[in-house]
């Protein structure tokens, strides 16, 4: 059983799909079910993949395939009653792109908190500045969970863009993953053997890991703010 979200959403993207070949972005579903938010849309994203709707296809952009339909669903053209009636397809950004701003894959969201199961399969990609990019080097962006960095002026549904390395200098703020299955958002402290992971809001302890137990994932260069 799908809620009615849920299921505006899979009729959006089986439409969209079948008129244009490909499936909608994350901000084209979020303004054609007038959500706040694209974190409204990754939930329903993962609660139609959960249920075995849809498959999302990795290192792909756009790329969510429909594996079946609810009994009696009908085809794209009622599905694309949902839409609302002044959405407008966004363009894609080339010239935008090809002049001061690149495109880096949003690959899942990162906990600036207690440290959640790391995300590596590419959802969608976002805009960002070139200033934010170093040339010749690897970028992806995550959306942000979690309140423990507001002290630094990341908020949960911001996007961190991270500069993909695995070194980083005392200060930085990192993306570390912990035992190979936990990532967290934190700023980077060594102590001799010891890792600390600090974050900045004084509800939250600092997380202390022998150095061998963390890895740095990357290191964080840009913030784009979603609300």
């Amino acid at each position: 059983m799908l809620t009615r979200k849920q299921l505006d959403l899979l009729k959006f993207i089986h439409a969209r799909t079948q008129a244009d070949g490909v499936s909608p972005s994350f901000d084209e579903m979020k303004e054609a079910l007038n959500l706040r938010s694209k974190s409204g849309i990754h939930r329903l994203i993962m609660a139609l993949e959960e249920r075995g709707f849809i498959r999302r296809l990795a290192h792909r952009a756009r790329a969510i395939e429909i594996l079946r339909l609810p009994d009696g669903m009908e085809s794209a053209p009622q599905a694309a009653n949902v839409i609302r009636h002044d959405f407008r397809p966004r363009p894609e950004p080339v010239s935008l792109v090809e002049s001061d701003a690149g495109s880096v894959p949003l690959i899942g969201r990162i906990a600036a908190g207690t440290p959640i199961e790391a995300l590596q399969h590419t959802i969608d990609h976002v805009v960002v500045p070139r200033s934010m990019l170093s040339p010749r080097a690897e970028h992806y962006a995550l959306e942000v969970k979690g309140d423990s960095m507001i002290g630094a002026g990341i908020h949960e549904g911001d996007i961190v863009v991270v500069k993909r390395q695995d070194h980083a200098d005392d200060g930085d703020i990192v993306v570390a993953l912990v035992e190979d299955q936990e990532a967290t958002l934190k700023r980077l402290r060594r102590a001799g053997r010891t890792v600390e992971l600090i974050a900045e809001n004084p509800l939250y302890e600092t997380q202390r890991y022998d150095a061998a137990r963390v890895k740095i994932q990357g290191r964080m260069v840009g913030l784009i703010r979603t609300c």
